[in-house]
């Protein structure tokens, strides 16, 4: 098996008995402060924003890579299962899927304290404003969240990770992170924002559409209705700002009946959006688990893909 598949397995493996550790200082806050000094300098000098945009996401993105790249490399003057290890932990540390599940068991949780404890820890994953959240609504959002990270917290991940190892797969992280902060389309971040979101996009394209097949397939596993997931996929996946994130939320709402999407407030902004999947029953507590397992079967049943993949390649 080649050393970038075994050390993907070996990372995602970590991911679902580890997490995301409190104590380790996580490489992603060390982008999201060269991103914020970034900005602010470029926006200190003026002139084009959407020409500093290009520089901001390029510089972002090729540092993340190279820092990547030559930790492999440096480990890999000591020998050859060193650098799988260092390998194993840089994919550790991207993967995402303990620590999305965490969150929204979180959410779960503060629910059963009371709604102001609901609003409270929803607002730590979503970027609509809470406060005025109704139950349904902060158990919508947490599934909502967790189907879209299914795609780029996850899957995206492990398909870069498998495709370039460790310096691809963080080249991605460092465009998700970019687009979490400064991909937003208000007045703020329009200019300076607008590469970023666009490469998100792109590198999002496939495999949005690759974890909406396999979320309807873990459906069916799961005793989930995979035959709805797959056919609001079909129906709905265009109904979302954003060219990927129906795919997945599309998937989820089929899956569990019920309705997602739809008018939320963003920084005191109402944002019109139309809804995903039919409003079959109320969302309930019960519906973040049930994302959550939907997650997990996803992950695996992708790892399973890509570990056949390679299987397969280097049988021939």
């Amino acid at each position: 098996m080649p050393d970038v598949i075994l050390a993907l397995l070996m990372g995602y493996g970590l991911d679902l008995v580890l997490g995301d550790p409190e104590w380790l200082y996580h490489p992603v806050r060390l982008i999201g402060r060269f991103i914020s000094y970034m900005e602010k300098k470029l926006r200190a000098r003026g002139g084009n924003l959407r020409w500093s945009a290009v520089l901001l996401t390029a510089s972002t993105v090729l540092v993340s890579a190279l820092a990547a790249g030559a930790l492999i490399e440096l480990s890999g003057l000591i020998g050859r299962w060193p650098r799988i290890i260092c390998m194993a932990l840089l994919d550790w540390m991207g993967i995402a899927v303990t620590s999305m599940v965490k969150e929204a068991r979180g959410v779960k949780r503060a629910l059963g304290r009371g709604i102001e404890e609901g609003r409270r820890q929803v607002s730590r994953i979503v970027g609509r404003d809470t406060d005025s959240l109704s139950e349904e609504e902060i158990v919508k959002a947490a599934v909502e969240t967790v189907a879209e990270n299914t795609t780029d917290g996850v899957v995206s991940l492990l398909i870069y990770a498998a495709l370039g190892g460790p310096v691809l797969l963080w080249a991605f992280k460092a465009a998700s992170t970019l687009d979490s902060m400064v991909g937003y389309m208000d007045e703020k971040y329009r200019d300076i924002g607008w590469s970023s979101a666009k490469l998100d996009d792109v590198l999002n394209y496939v495999p949005a559409r690759v974890t909406a097949l396999l979320m309807c397939i873990s459906a069916f596993f799961l005793g989930l209705d995979a035959k709805n997931a797959l056919r609001i996929v079909k129906r709905d996946h265009a109904n979302h700002l954003s060219p990927n994130c129906a795919w997945s939320e599309a998937a989820a709402a089929g899956s569990l009946h019920i309705q997602l999407g739809g008018t939320h407030t963003y920084f005191g902004k109402t944002v019109v959006k139309p809804t995903i999947g039919d409003d079959d029953r109320p969302a309930e507590p019960d519906d973040i688990t049930r994302a959550n397992r939907l997650l997990y079967v996803t992950s695996l049943a992708a790892v399973l893909l890509i570990a056949a993949a390679a299987f397969i390649v280097n049988a021939l």
